[in-house]
C-alpha cells in the first residue's frame, strides 16, 4: 500500500492507503476524496481529475505523455511543472507519500 494524501482547495488533508496497481484517481474516487471528478472513468478524455503534485514529488513521477498534455490544457489553472490527471499516475510502493494539492475547481 502507497499512502497518498489529497489536500482538497480549503486545506482539508485526506490521507488514504491505495493498493498498488490503481491509479492516483481511483484512490480518491474509491474513498469520496470531494474535488476528483473523474467524469471519464480514468481514460484520460477529461480534467476532471487535475492535481497539482506537491514539488517533491514531480521529478519522481513518470513523465507526462502526450495526451495528458493535450488534457491538461482544459483543466483548471493548470500549472506546467506540477499539473498532473491522476487517472494518468499509477500506483506503486514508491508512491508512498505522494501529496497532491486539489485546485479550486474542475473543468
Amino acid at each position: 500500500m502507497a499512502r497518498i494524501t489529497y489536500i482538497e482547495h480549503n486545506g482539508t488533508r485526506h490521507e488514504i492507503d491505495v493498493a498498488p496497481g490503481l491509479t492516483v484517481m481511483e484512490g480518491a474516487r474509491d474513498n469520496g476524496v470531494p474535488g476528483i471528478e473523474a467524469d471519464c472513468g480514468g481514460a484520460c478524455a477529461c480534467s476532471t481529475c487535475h492535481v497539482y503534485v506537491d514539488p517533491a514529488w514531480v521529478d519522481k513521477l513518470s513523465p507526462k505523455d502526450a495526451m495528458e498534455a493535450d488534457m491538461l490544457d482544459f483543466a483548471y489553472k493548470p500549472d506546467p511543472a506540477r499539473s498532473r490527471l491522476t487517472c494518468q499516475i499509477k500506483v506503486t510502493d514508491a508512491l508512498d507519500g505522494l501529496v497532491v494539492n486539489l485546485p479550486e475547481r474542475q473543468i
